[in-house]
């Protein structure tokens, strides 16, 4: 971090100094040089480093003289940022949620390797499968060729769960929202091995969709297996799992429909318990966490965190 503050301040100094000249060369490829060292460092961690946004926003303003357009620095700096950046044929990447909405998400958008067989079924099976997002209520017997009760899911991560629990419940539609591609991708593939022809993907913001697409107490259930729990205290609020989100899916939910949350963070489980707890449209079906359902299967990752003798909680809660 320090080493990129540098850069910045290299900059400023040069801009200042001579602001009708393009940014010299030795100090574009420092800046180059260590954004790439930091991200190869936290790609470890599956995540990022991108400069403050307020140095991007310092550094890409326009100049104030037309003889100083800086096009280079442009270039450098859109590629470092997640939501401006083109794909390799050059098209403007996708946005999986509304940038007018000013709110906090549950999620970071991060770009992840597509394997081939994912690019493949996303190109032969997506067109099938999935419901593009729109500000329009969605028409389950439309979408899904029949009238059945619809189950919501909320981040299907890989989307073995849900492709296990669809294939089990043939009589019941499946709605699973994600916003990572390889993991649409994954979903889709699953449908294509399993022949499965009761599931449906949205690769958008949940919250978006449920307010937009989801017509109030239409869903028989909804999903929410293993949310990012934001550990860190500043992170919290992150969480999907709040009073207000807890609202919006009991709203959706039709009378005596059910939400089953599961998580293996405790602290992050005793949130879900109390807020689930204080919301009054809500009945806990147990006395406090419940034993773990027979149609929710056990994930690998589960299995080696039990063997472990790390924990997991279920809630779930029936609409009144």
């Amino acid at each position: 971090m320090a080493q990129a503050l540098s850069s910045f301040f290299i900059c400023a100094k040069c801009l200042s100094y001579n602001s009708s000249a393009h940014l010299p060369l030795f100090v574009i490829d420092r800046i180059r040089q260590n954004h790439d060292g930091y991200t190869r460092q936290y790609d470890r961690y599956n995540t990022r480093f991108i400069l403050p946004r307020f140095i991007l926003r310092f550094i890409s303003a326009p100049r104030t003289r037309e003889s100083s357009p800086l096009p280079v620095i442009f270039r450098i700096f859109d590629s470092m940022t997640d939501h401006n950046a083109d794909d390799q044929d050059g098209n403007r990447k996708p946005l999986f949620y509304d940038p007018a909405e000013r709110r906090i998400r549950s999620f970071v958008t991060r770009a992840g390797r597509v394997s081939t067989a994912q690019g493949r079924a996303l190109e032969e099976l997506g067109p099938r499968f999935m419901v593009p997002y729109e500000k329009a209520p969605l028409d389950t017997t439309q979408a899904f060729g029949r009238n059945a009760p619809t189950i919501f899911e909320i981040g299907f991560g890989m989307g073995e769960t849900t492709a296990t629990i669809a294939a089990g419940m043939p009589e019941k539609n499946f709605i699973g929202v994600e916003v990572h591609t390889p993991g649409v991708g994954s979903l889709l593939k699953l449908i294509g091995e399993r022949q499965l022809e009761n599931v449906r993907i949205i690769q958008h913001d949940a919250y978006e969709v449920l307010v937009n697409m989801i017509a109030p107490a239409s869903l028989s259930g909804i999903h929410v297996f293993f949310p990012d729990p934001w550990h860190k205290a500043r992170h919290n609020k992150r969480r999907l799992i709040q009073p207000p989100m807890v609202e919006l899916l009991s709203s959706r939910l039709a009378p005596g429909g059910y939400l089953h949350c599961a998580t293996d963070w405790q602290e992050y489980a005793e949130q879900m318990l109390e807020v689930l707890g204080n919301e009054t449209a809500l009945q806990n079906t147990a006395d406090g966490y419940a034993p773990r359902p027979d149609y929710r299967p056990v994930t690998k990752f589960e299995n080696r965190g039990l063997k472990l003798g790390h924990g997991v909680w279920d809630l779930v809660f029936t609409k009144k």
